[in-house]
């Protein structure tokens, strides 16, 4: 089968590339060039820009095209005229944040707490642009992310049969260490780490990018995923507490847990969110229709995780 990928040099696209190889099929990636992975020979590498693709990414066409860089509606409305009546089928990358639950999280939305886990037809945002307050600038592409768009674009017509995946947070190689300011005082060897009361009791689903880069392979090699959305992510979603214990005793951590108000800690490190509002996402479709399954035993994830924040397995300084 001859696979396209769109993006796929960073953090989830190089271990479903390599996965998608090691089965036999023919991968092309097609990516900017501004990050450049270590992928296996035979892969295919073209640089370029989809608004003016190079004719050898249409020719021989691809079975399927693996979209990961559609990040707005107009990225996935140049997708959809690209490779609509051409490729076989597409399979491209959204987010949990098109729940509402992620705009109640935010404030930017009201309402009571939505039931966990929150499946594929859980009620989406009715707020729009969730991340244009952080954009360094009004064109910048953060002013017009909207995975709920680029949804809607992609799945409206029929040319292009998709399969859309809804990614948890990644973990991996090259993402910008959410867990750092928390597993900061292990690798300092402190006794005590103190975290938010409210945000010690919330739910958000996780994902290692080589787990995650799994789902990618599914999606792409089941004809039966066309037309389909689903989530992606652990199977139960721990709590933050329950979370920062399992790095703790992958590393070899003997400190103190503690939960504290907001109030008790210092302002930069208070967290401004509506923690009634969990981020879990229930993956049973994924598992149940694609025999989605992590590739990396959960005790060997931490320890990934834990090497990349440059912690490893340790035991507590003096």
């Amino acid at each position: 089968m001859r696979v396209l990928m769109l993006g796929g040099t960073s953090l989830t696209g190089p271990y479903a590339v390599r996965r998608l190889h090691a089965l036999g099929h023919t991968v092309t990636v097609f990516h900017r060039g501004e990050h450049e992975a270590e992928l296996p020979v035979g892969v295919r590498h073209l640089h370029g820009d989809l608004a003016h693709p190079p004719r050898e990414l249409l020719h021989p066409p691809p079975d399927v095209v693996v979209d990961m860089w559609a990040m707005t509606e107009a990225d996935a409305q140049s997708f959809v005229d690209t490779f609509r009546g051409v490729a076989g089928r597409a399979v491209v990358i959204s987010s949990g944040d098109v729940y509402r639950a992620y705009g109640c999280f935010h404030g930017r939305e009201a309402g009571p707490p939505d039931p966990i886990p929150l499946a594929e037809n859980a009620p989406l945002r009715k707020s729009r642009y969730p991340y244009r307050e952080k954009a360094p600038s009004p064109d910048h592409w953060m002013a017009r992310y909207e995975k709920i768009l680029v949804e809607q674009a992609v799945m409206s017509q029929t040319d292009l049969p998709a399969t859309i995946l809804r990614f948890p947070a990644v973990l991996g190689p090259n993402e910008y260490r959410r867990f750092h300011r928390w597993l900061k005082p292990i690798v300092c060897g402190e006794t005590e780490l103190r975290i938010q009361e409210s945000w010690s009791e919330w739910r958000w689903t996780h994902g290692l990018a080589e787990d995650v880069a799994e789902a990618v392979v599914l999606a792409a090699t089941h004809p039966i995923a066309a037309g389909s959305i689903y989530n992606v992510g652990e199977s139960c979603t721990p709590t933050m507490a329950e979370r920062l214990a399992a790095f703790a005793r992958v590393a070899g951590w003997g400190g103190h847990i503690r939960q504290v108000s907001a109030s008790e800690l210092p302002e930069a490190d208070r967290l401004p969110y509506d923690f009634a509002h969990h981020l879990a996402y229930d993956t049973t479709r994924i598992r149940t229709e694609l025999g989605y399954t992590e590739a990396v035993p959960a005790a060997e994830a931490l320890a990934h995780i834990l090497e990349w924040e440059g912690i490893g397995s340790q035991s507590p300084k003096p």
